[in-house]
Order: C-alpha cells, then structure tokens, then sequence
C-alpha cells in the first residue's frame, strides 16, 4: 500500500495494512542526512533530500516543508539571522511599537523568497516521491505567526493592552495565511499544517476571542481547495481540545503535555484523526524499546484506534536511529 493511500485510507476509517507513521523530523532530519541546518532551511534542495531519505530509511508516510517558525515572520519584516548549523535567530522583530501595525499588510508569497522556496519544496516532494508520499505543506497559525513578528511577551501583554490593534493584525495574518495556502496546495500539497503553538498558554476565553475563528477560516480555506488540513498546537490542549476539533481540521496533533483524550472521541466527525502523542525526549530520545512500546499502545488505545504514529511533537536530533526504527516499527504492531 503507498503511504499516501494508507494515510488518506486510515483518517477515512478504510482498513490499512499498518498506521500511517507522521514523525516530525526537522533537525533529526538534517542531521540524519549530513545538512547543515542553514542549507535545510534555505535550500528546499537539501531539505527535499533530507525529507525523502528518513521517509525512506525509516518507512515515513510523510514528508513536510517545516524547518522553523520564521518564513512569514521575515516576508512581515522580522529580522533574522542564519547560524551555519543551528537554528534561525531573531535580531529585529517586525513589530516593535503596536502602532507598526498600521505598515502591515496582507503578504504576496510571490514576493518573498522563503514563501517561495515552500512552494518550491512542494513541487519537488510531488517529483521525487511520484506520488507515493503523503505531502504536507505548512502555514503559521495567526496567532503563533503575531507572536513571531511582536514577540511573544509583548504579544501576550497585548491581548490585554491593544485588542483592537491585535485583532487588526490577526486578520492581516489569517488573509495571509490564506494566500500562502492556496498555491502550496496547486503545487502538490496533500495536506496543510497549520502551527499555532503558542495557543496552549492562553486561556480557553483566549483562544475563543482571537484563535479559533482564523483557524476555522484556514481550515476551511484548506478544504475549499481540495487539500486536508492538520493542526499543531504544542503543549496542554485539554482545555482547549474540544474547540480545536471543531476546527474541523482532519488531523489534530496532540502533545504529550496535553491529558487523555477519551473524554473527546464522541466530538470527533467522520474523517478526523489525532495525531501523537510520545513525549519526544523521555520516550524516544532516552527510552528503551519497553517504553517506546507502551507509549504507542497506550494512546492508540486511548484514542480509540484513530491516532496517526508520531511523537508529539519533533523528534530530537539526539535521538538514536535505533530508537527511531522501533518506534516507527510500531506502525505495525498497533493495528488488531
């Protein structure tokens, strides 16, 4: 069975050969193929081939167009800088007065060379794999992506002090976002993240007031195109999980921060799946096959079956291949 024909036949309660196995390799990945991590990030040539050999080497159903947080934060104007072999790092944030959001303004992803270059990682994903991989495109969700162009702690401080002003920009960003989408998915994308992180420091009221409408917005931008849409918040969801879901996003990743998610199934619609939720760096880092094993199990029974394998969030670069070819030989131990 091709992995993209596993992964579209599991979120739609078709019977599979194993689970669909979705790690989310991003420094692993450079490292596992010898990239420097500036290259995997600039260079959609290192990053495809880094991609498609841990998609080979560890029977991956996926591949994705994640590196870092920053391509939209740098077209808004966040000034970044490129370390030879680590990740980007902020100089300059593109807001740094709230009165900087009157220069905002809905991004052109033609105009801008990271925006571009996801476009461009995509059309080699859909060259190379020749259709037999499941391709996931990424966005940053609004508030993640205000957070990356204020600065988080100005950005929380402001929901308090400035909620016109960030509702303003939030909607500058959801447009954005939108424009991003659409040719990511004209270009081969299967599926679109969307990577709102930093919504589980929020409260629920919070996440109610400025989050969950924009990303329903996207997701349903997503579906209008004909693509499936996948949400990653990192950290405790719980009490926001029941909003997330009505999202209506296919595939929703759970941290293994976040509790159990029994208490939700009954709100999950046809076509929806989890995601999760092993805790990257106690399990698969520094675990044993043992608790590898029991991890996986547990919150696929948890989830009632419906839970895509991966970690809850990315697999750490010190993480040994061993323990990652186990936990990706669990895809087809967890199926009756």
């Amino acid at each position: 069975m091709k992995p993209i024909d596993r992964t579209l036949g599991f979120i739609n309660g078709i019977a599979v050969d194993r689970v669909p196995f979705h790690p989310i390799l991003m420094r692993f990945a450079a490292r596992h193929a010898g990239v420097r991590y500036r290259d995997f990030c600039l260079s959609p040539a290192h990053k495809c081939m880094a991609n498609i050999r841990c998609a080979e080497d560890f029977r991956s159903d996926w591949v994705n167009t994640m590196s870092d947080p920053w391509a939209e934060a740098e077209a808004f104007g966040t000034v970044l800088s490129y370390p030879d072999d680590d990740l980007p790092k902020v100089e300059r944030h593109a807001i740094e007065e709230i009165s900087d959001i009157d220069r905002m303004a809905v991004l052109r992803p033609g105009d801008h060379r990271r925006m571009l270059a996801r476009v461009e990682e995509i059309e080699t994903y859909r060259r190379e794999s020749a259709g037999a991989l499941f391709i996931c495109g990424w966005v940053e969700g609004p508030f993640a992506a205000w957070c990356d162009i204020r600065d988080i702690n100005m950005a929380m401080t402001d929901l308090y002090e400035y909620p016109v002003e960030v509702h303003k920009a939030l909607d500058i960003i959801t447009e954005s976002a939108m424009a991003f989408i659409t040719p990511q998915v004209r270009a081969g994308a299967h599926c679109i993240g969307i990577g709102d992180s930093v919504c589980s420091l929020i409260s629920p009221e919070l996440y109610d007031e400025f989050c969950f409408e924009r990303e329903k917005i996207l997701v349903e931008h997503i579906h209008s195109l004909g693509a499936l849409a996948k949400i990653h918040i990192c950290g405790n969801i719980s009490a926001i999980l029941p909003r997330v879901i009505s999202t209506g996003a296919d595939i929703i990743d759970i941290d293994h921060r976040t509790g159990p998610v029994t208490e939700v199934l009954g709100l999950l619609q046809p076509g929806q799946v989890f995601s999760g939720k092993s805790d990257p760096v106690s399990v698969l880092q520094d675990g044993d096959t043992a608790s590898i094993r029991s991890s996986c199990r547990s919150f696929f029974d948890e989830a009632g079956g419906r839970a895509i394998l991966s970690a809850g969030c990315e697999v750490t670069p010190g993480t040994p291949v061993e323990n990652l070819r186990f936990f990706s030989g669990m895809a087809g131990e967890l199926l009756p």
